[in-house]
């Protein structure tokens, strides 16, 4: 025993040593007005990963050591602050060496964490998660703090870690409501091994008050203990609070876990991944290093192009992922994914990098599956469809972002509002036509007033759209962050109603999609799960219509769906925008098998070439419909299509200008191969006499004949309608004289 206390000690010994050497540059002062936070210092992340700056306040020092629940305070600390300043430049914000604990990512168990007293359930100190959100209605199960049933200095909010921990700071947030303003301005921090006896946190011989939230409840800010110590609990205990509101706060805790010599808690170990990718926040110009690197692994099967520039002229590099990039190939399907829409909900765009890597790395181990997918599919993968927004997080960092910072476009538009608002239009054209079913369903246009230079379109949805309309994508995923849930279309409503369920004509195929992604994620397949703020998605099976959830007018889900031949959906992928790096490889483990799964639902339906009789060739433009399905698709510039559909037997008709139509019977299985449907089509024969006159030919007999039959038939019913005319007229003139006699 008196052995295994010795080690335990001087593990406790050497983590201290160590933090004290990385700390001796990175202190925090009283006149410290912000603090720079990245995410771990590690080799990678120092060769690659930019300091990013917080927002938040301290009015203590930090010293050069640390030690166990015994605070030593150093000596010229201000000093050597500006020293540091002076030599490392850039405002010298100190790095932040230990990661959180996470309660944001809630690796942190409502279990762990307990509060003196809270006002009520939804109150309670389960909620005192950094950026966590809160219901519509006030006093609900899920508001947007904890907040103390007390306003006195005997408040206090606890962390249980688990295990004996490097504690370094803590991250602070006020209450989120829309209707009520509740913050912390200043705390005292507690330490204790046994949650019994508690020891204050010292800034030298006076006890440290750490500076909250001043003027709004939502900026993250940021308190550094004078010295890292180690503990198991970590107290929180308001000492301020806003006047007009009451003591509510929302946590982070910032600590590195001491190494456990008995490894009493070795089945808790934070699993990564056994896949060897950069699991790291990639910056723009770590994100094009990186994509680079990937083409050069993987040349034959990868080729980055740019569809457009940012608003600040950040480019919006895409990588293809094909067996012959470059090109489209003739009955190959095109699929992509988007991330960074919001440029703060961050892991979205991680994960499309890590695929990128992994699907070049074991392709050239031979790995079926990804062979499959590489020589049958076109994958298309824009990782950034926001970078001025990201870089705004970036530089702030994955805990000290807030939940909004980052979000818009540099001119601040929300680029999931921003699409042409196809589904009124549809609509409008739907109630005041005569005939409903004449009303175009697909390939609506844009209108006029969308296209004009003075219209509030960013430059980044003008490139994207673009991009849509160059590909004849089949099938898509637009990847965000903030939730656990996958919505499908439409997502915006008829008669602008709030929330309501506002399915398409494939609603049944889309819920398929939705299903597929969400089953395969290991933590929304998880029934255990906890909600992430404030709806329980499980109740829908992790998926729902984005109209039920709150009406998005403009969303690229329902703009790809009525303006192009795109199938697309939302991931919400994490409950956490911006998860910290040490997530990103449980993360890629959630989401590996979903991301590929969802991939090869691209080749789920019917496909086939459009080809003309007589020339063999493919026919672009041809329409495809589907009997039963209000929603029809177009054949591409090679005549070749891909109708989604789930399976059954579907009767499939297809037309195009100047050709007669076609129809046929479909069968789609089980089976995740589509059905071979091919068409060919017949000109008309006033079709055919105009190709031949324009060429100058002579026309052929048979044509001839039955232009002259067509003629003859188009003569016969005029002749019978003019009958049928006459004949009317005469019935009418008998009865209106046998009226009239009548009166007589």
């Amino acid at each position: 025993m008196e052995r295994s206390s010795a080690v335990l000690l001087l593990g406790v010994f050497l983590m201290i040593t160590s933090a004290t050497e990385r700390n001796q540059v990175q202190n925090s002062t009283a006149t410290t007005p912000t603090v720079r936070w990245t995410e771990a210092v590690t080799e990678q992340n120092q060769r690659g990963d930019g300091e990013t700056p917080g927002t938040g306040k301290t009015s203590v020092s930090t010293s050069t050591e640390a030690n166990t629940l015994k605070n030593t305070t150093g000596k010229d600390i201000g000093k050597n602050r500006e020293e540091d300043q002076s030599k490392t430049g850039d405002n010298n914000r100190p790095k932040l060496d230990c990661p959180p604990l996470g309660l944001e990512s809630l690796r942190v168990e409502d279990n762990q964490i307990q509060a003196s007293s809270y006002q009520r359930t939804g109150l309670g100190p389960h909620r005192g998660r950094l950026n966590i959100q809160s219901g519509i209605e006030d006093g609900d199960l899920y508001d947007g703090a904890w907040c103390a049933e007390y306003k006195d200095k005997h408040q206090w909010f606890e962390v249980d870690a688990i295990h004996l921990t490097l504690f370094t700071g803590v991250i602070l947030q006020g209450r989120n409501s829309i209707w009520s303003w509740d913050w912390v301005e200043t705390y005292k921090i507690q330490l204790s091994n046994d949650s019994v006896k508690w020891q204050i946190c010292m800034n030298g011989t006076e006890e440290a008050i750490f500076q909250g939230n001043k003027h709004h409840p939502e900026p993250p800010v940021l308190g550094l203990l004078p010295v890292p110590t180690v503990a198991r609990y970590i107290r929180i205990n308001p000492q301020s609070w806003y006047s007009n509101g009451t003591i509510c706060l929302r946590a982070e805790i910032l600590g590195c876990r001491v190494n456990d010599p008995h490894n009493i808690y070795s089945s808790e170990q934070n699993q990564g991944s056994k896949d060897d990718l950069d699991f790291r926040h990639h910056n723009y110009k770590e994100m094009r290093k990186l994509m680079k690197s990937v083409t050069e692994e993987c040349p034959d099967i990868t080729h980055v192009y740019t569809i457009g520039r940012s608003y600040t002229g950040l480019k919006l590099y895409v990588m293809e992922i094909s067996d012959n990039p470059g090109k489209h190939e003739l009955g190959e399907p095109e699929f992509r994914y988007v991330a960074g829409m919001h440029g703060n909900e961050a892991l979205g765009r991680e994960l499309v990098l890590n695929l990128m890597q992994y699907m070049c790395r074991e392709y050239k181990k031979g790995n079926q599956r990804i062979v499959r997918l590489v020589t049958e599919t076109r994958i298309h993968l824009l990782p950034s469809m926001n970078p001025d927004g990201y870089e705004e997080a970036y530089k702030k960092g994955s805990e000290l972002a807030g939940w909004a910072d980052g979000r818009y476009s540099f001119e601040g538009i929300d680029l999931n509002h921003n699409f042409p608002d196809l589904n009124n239009i549809m609509w409008d054209a739907q109630e005041y036509a005569a005939d409903p079913s004449k009303v175009p369903n697909h390939y609506i246009p844009i209108p006029e007033y969308y296209t004009k230079e003075d219209a509030m379109v960013a430059p980044e949805t003008r490139a994207v759209i673009s991009w849509m309309q160059d590909i004849p994508f089949v099938l898509s995923a637009n990847l965000h962050g903030g939730e656990l849930v996958v919505t499908y279309p439409f997502d915006c409503t008829r008669d602008w109603a709030p929330q309501e369920n506002t399915p398409t004509a494939d609603d049944g195929f889309f819920r398929w999609l939705a299903s597929v992604y969400a089953s395969t994620n290991l933590v929304m397949a998880n029934p255990d799960r906890r909600i992430c703020h404030y709806e329980d998605f499980q109740r829908h099976n992790n998926i729902i219509n984005g109209g039920a959830w709150h009406t998005v007018p403009g969303s690229m889900n329902d703009f790809s769906y009525l303006h192009t031949n795109c199938f697309e959906v939302t991931v919400e992928l994490s409950c956490d925008k911006f998860p910290h790096m040490i997530e990103l490889p449980m993360e890629w483990e959630n989401n590996k098998e979903s991301l590929l799964v969802y991939m090869e639902q691209v080749h789920r339906g019917i496909k086939g070439v459009i080809r003309d009789k007589m020339t063999k060739q493919g026919i672009p433009d041809a329409v495809i419909k589907v009997d039963g399905h209000d929603h029809d698709i177009r054949s591409a510039a090679d005549g070749d299509y891909w109708r989604l559909l789930n399976p059954g037997e579907y009767k499939v008709m297809v037309w195009a200008l100047g050709y007669l139509p076609s129809m046929r019977l479909c069968h789609v299985g089980m089976q995740p191969n589509p059905t071979l449907c091919d068409f060919i089509l017949m000109k008309t024969p006033v079709q055919r006499l105009k190709d031949i006159q324009a060429k100058g030919g002579k026309i052929p007999q048979d044509l001839q004949l039955r232009i002259r039959a067509m003629r003859l038939r188009k003569l016969r019913a005029s002749t019978k309608a003019i009958n049928r005319r006459r004949e009317g007229q005469r019935l009418q003139k008998r009865r209106a004289r046998a009226v009239t006699a009548g009166r007589i």
